[in-house]
This record gives C-alpha cells, structure tokens and sequence, in this order.
C-alpha cells in the first residue's frame, strides 16, 4: 500500500530564465509559421512595452503556472522592473507562491491516479501535481494569523497581500517569492476573488472567531480593488497587458478603462496586449474574450496585441527569457505603485 511519503517525493523546480538565452529561437520562430510566429510576435510586443518609457506593464495570472514550474519567471520579471502591478487569482498568490515562501513544495505526480486514495492520505491533486492538505490548511491558519494581527476594517486585496508580504520578510522559509518581492519593490498585488483560496478558509475562520468573541472583524471590498487599480491606470499614461490565461484576473485588468470612463477620466485604451492561453473562442468565452474582440469594449488597442494559443508553461519561459536577456529593462524606470496608496 503506497504511504504519503511515496507521492510526495519528486519536487516541483521552477525554471530559472536567467540561465538560457531565448533571444536565437524566439528569432528563429519569427521566421516559421503558426504558433512559434504568434509567439514570436508576442514577445517582440512585450519588449516594445519594456522600451516605451510611458507605458506601465500589467501582469494578469490565472491558472496554476505557478505550482508548474514558472513561480520563479514571475519573481524575476517584478525584480527587474518589467512589471508594475499583478492581478492574479487567489490560488496563484496564496496556494502556490505563499505557500511555499512557508517552507512547503509542489509535487510532480500523475493525472492516472486513485484519487480515492489521495483523498485518504490528505494529497490534492493539481492535474498532474500533488500537495499536502495539511501543509495547505497551515497556509490557511497562517493567513488567519495575519488577519487577527490587522486593524479590524475593510482591506482591498492589494492591502492584505503587501501585510502578508510584510509577515514573510521575517518569517519566511523560503525566500524570494513573489509576495516578498513585489512588497519589497513596491509592486501592488491583487486578488478579486481572493477569498477563492487558502486565503478564504483563513479568513473565513477569522470572522467566525470574531463573531462569537462579538469583535470587529477584518473583512475584504473588492470595490476598492477596483477603485485602486482604476486609479493606477488613472495615473498613468499607456499602459500594456501580459496575461497569462484569462478569467477574473484579465477582465478586471482590462475594465479599468471603462471604470475610469465611468468616473469621469478619459484615459486611453491598453496599447498593448499579450495573452497566453489554451482557451477556446467558439464558445464566447476565450477566458474572458480575445483581444480583438475586447476593442469593442473599449479597453484595447488592436494595434499591438497577440494571441497566442498555447499551453504557457511552455511558451512563457521563452518569451521571458527574450525580454530578460534583450536587457532593455535596464533602462526602464520601476514605477513603484503601490506608493500611491501610502498614507501621507
């Protein structure tokens, strides 16, 4: 009978795009046809993002590209200044990146499993990953801790991430994730639907605490999400999207222009747009639309933006790896907008 310990014993490493250069095959791929020209494209917009000096770069994340290896891409692209503000899924930032800055791993397994069974041992299964419920369920109380700490008010996402942030610069295992980092280079993460992850059973838990205490409790407003993103893209001049999948994340990106319409700003469309996903477009969705059709939104540009249908732990090392070794972020000044939010 096999034991936990036999499922989880093959970790997870996250590629490192600093140790290959991409440069020679994303201009090879410019050459060729279908997806390797689609993604060439993509990432030849990416680094005119980079070049233009008035243009903030977005980082939308949906999916589990994290947990797969490609954590580390994310934690660069913020150190080096070539993104200015996440918008990613609860489980991207919690889940994954959070988790392991605690000291816990993603494993590699097999989608050709008894599930039964890794219910029966506490071990979820990500596609072909695997993770410990009982180290994921300490990521919950973990997030419960921090939110008992908190001033019992509202907090948008971004808020509470750059708290969680502020927790691992002394207590991380690991360090370098990508909540520390971006709360040390004044990256602002949110998280729409954060309460779709670790992040709600610990919260979850914080308010039932406080109620039966009868104390204020922390809660979350997601209109202030959008009101602070809104005001990001306010203050800014162009702006451009890399996403990778689509959903919540995406939409929420893209809205604030209208948002912003809504509130009296004109401000211009996304100049620039880059999607990276495996999403079909037959049924209406392509997770939350192409970009040529969000135009008709009045939220993109179709000047520079790409699709490009693939699976993204397979393309975004290379894109990546491109626009790193390129080097034109050196030249780039970080914009640092989560210090539109300090308290004066």
């Amino acid at each position: 009978m096999a034991t936990k310990k036999d499922f989880l014993k093959t970790k997870i490493e996250h590629v490192d795009i600093k140790i290959f250069n991409a440069i020679p095959i994303i201009e090879a791929y410019e050459k060729m046809s279908f997806s390797a020209r689609d993604l060439a494209r993509a990432a030849k917009i990416v680094d005119m993002m980079i070049k233009d000096k008035d243009c903030s770069i977005w980082l939308t994340l949906a999916g589990s590209t994290s947990a797969a290896g490609c954590m580390q891409i994310y934690v660069e692209l913020a150190k080096a200044g070539i993104i200015d503000a996440i918008v990613a899924t609860g489980a991207s930032i919690v889940d994954m990146d959070f988790f392991e800055a605690l000291g816990f791993t993603h494993y590699q397994g097999t989608p050709h499993v008894d599930d039964k069974q890794l219910r029966g041992l506490y071990i979820d299964r990500i596609y072909d990953m695997y993770i410990d419920e009982e180290e994921l369920q300490h990521c919950d109380m973990t997030i419960k801790k921090i939110a008992d700490g908190l001033e019992a008010r509202p907090y948008s996402s971004r808020e509470f991430i750059k708290e969680m942030g502020k927790y691992l610069v002394k207590n991380a295992k690991k360090k370098n994730s990508l909540v520390q980092t971006c709360y040390e280079h004044n990256v602002p993460i949110f998280c729409p639907a954060f309460s779709d992850s670790s992040a709600g059973f610990g919260l979850v838990k914080h308010q039932v605490e406080c109620t039966e205490q009868k104390k204020q409790m922390v809660t979350l407003d997601s209109a202030k999400d959008f009101l602070e993103l809104t005001k990001i893209k306010m203050s800014v001049g162009n702006t451009g999207l890399l996403m990778i999948g689509g959903g919540v994340p995406k939409n929420f990106a893209q809205d604030t222009v209208v948002c912003a319409e809504i509130l009296g700003k004109e401000v211009p469309v996304h100049k620039y747009a880059v999607q990276i996903t495996v999403a079909d477009v037959r049924d209406g969705a392509c997770s939350s639309s192409t970009l040529k059709e969000a135009a008709s939104w009045g939220k993109v540009d179709t000047t520079y933006e790409q699709m490009v249908f693939s699976e993204a732990t397979l393309s975004l090392p290379l894109l990546a790896s491109y626009v790193y070794h390129k080097g034109n972020w050196k030249n780039r000044q970080k914009r640092e907008f989560s210090k539109l939010f300090e308290k004066v």
